[in-house]
């Protein structure tokens, strides 16, 4: 396989993140693929859930806090990770095979050892789907670890 042209503008994987009178958002652009549907041709639950979870795992990304770093340590503290710990979804209108959607993503609330987050898929201005999700950060020891400062700051800023 060929290297693409130097010219030619690699798209970002990780989505982007978005200034709007919210204040900082990120946005991932998803199309849908036949995977994505059940047998009605509609996009199943599932999938809805999945999009939720590459929109956060990118946010935190773009934010300078990647599930890799967590993994090995960051702020001196013990290896951790996200775990979701509730979740409120809200199914409005279906999407369909090749739709292009947009996964919204913008913090709520952070706490001692969690962050609530809202999410949105929308396809075009249409809104599809919200959630409520709350995560906490767990260390390696399955206890919860209050948000290290590089975390706390990054999130400061939306």
């Amino acid at each position: 396989m060929s290297q693409p042209d130097a010219d030619m503008a690699w798209p970002d994987l990780a989505g982007r993140l978005v200034k709007d009178e919210a204040g900082l958002a990120h946005v991932l652009p998803v199309r849908v693929y036949f995977e994505d549907t059940d047998f009605s041709g509609l996009v199943y639950h599932g999938s809805y859930v999945r999009w939720c979870e590459r929109g956060r795992s990118d946010f935190l990304r773009l934010l300078g806090n990647s599930h890799r770093d967590l993994d090995v340590g960051v702020d001196a503290r013990e290896p951790a990770a996200f775990v979701v710990r509730r979740m409120r979804l809200d199914f409005l209108k279906p999407a369909r095979i090749d739709d292009v959607l947009g996964i919204r993503t913008r913090v709520k609330e952070i706490a001692a050892a969690t962050l609530t987050l809202d999410q949105a898929v929308y396809r075009d201005e249409v809104c599809l789907f919200e959630a409520e999700v709350m995560v906490v950060l767990v260390g390696r020891s399955g206890k919860p670890q209050r948000l290290g400062r590089m975390i706390r700051e990054a999130l400061a800023r939306t």
